[in-house]
């Protein structure tokens, strides 16, 4: 009796799910907790940026120090505030705002501030202050949008993985 293709990518299907339905049994006490918000500048600048560009930053942010204090920190927390926010490329918004702008051609310097405080899972409050700007406009080399901001968030990342934080 010959096996029907149709059960094999069923069976890969099911196979996935059990993977996944176990990673999220994982306990909530090993996850990180990190609440990011944004400082009153930044706040009055959202209009301008685009609500839905800025919060997926945030969400970015979010996952990468949540990453980096799973590895080194785990059962941490973290209070972030997002202070500054430039894009390398003009938003969504921006570019519905002024009609003249290149999507392509127009580069600008961009990057990411954040300030905050982790606390450990023993308690230990570390203080966070990182920010990460393109030198000059020759240094932008990136084709995204947000090309500097997720190097700073990397960056913060990697700082906080080597205990720098």
């Amino acid at each position: 009796m010959r096996k029907s293709p149709f059960f094999a990518p069923a069976a890969a299907v099911a196979a996935a799910l059990a993977v996944a339905g176990a990673a999220q049994a994982q306990p909530e006490a090993a996850q990180s907790a990190v609440n990011v918000t944004l400082g009153a500048e930044l706040q009055s600048r959202v209009d301008k940026l685009g609500d839905r560009e800025v919060g997926e930053q945030v969400a970015r942010l979010q996952t990468e120090v949540e990453q980096a204090l799973s590895q080194r920190y785990p059962g941490a927390s973290a209070q972030l505030v997002l202070t500054d926010l430039k894009p390398n490329r003009p938003t969504m918004q921006q570019m519905r705002d002024t009609p003249g702008l290149d999507p392509i051609r127009s580069v600008s310097i961009g990057g990411a501030a954040v300030e905050g405080t982790i606390v450990t899972a023993d308690g230990e409050s570390r203080p966070v202050k990182f920010s990460y700007f393109s030198p000059s406009i020759r240094d932008v080399y990136g084709y995204g949008v947000w090309h500097d901001a997720d190097r700073a968030f990397d960056r913060l990342g990697a700082g906080i993985e080597r205990g720098r934080y």
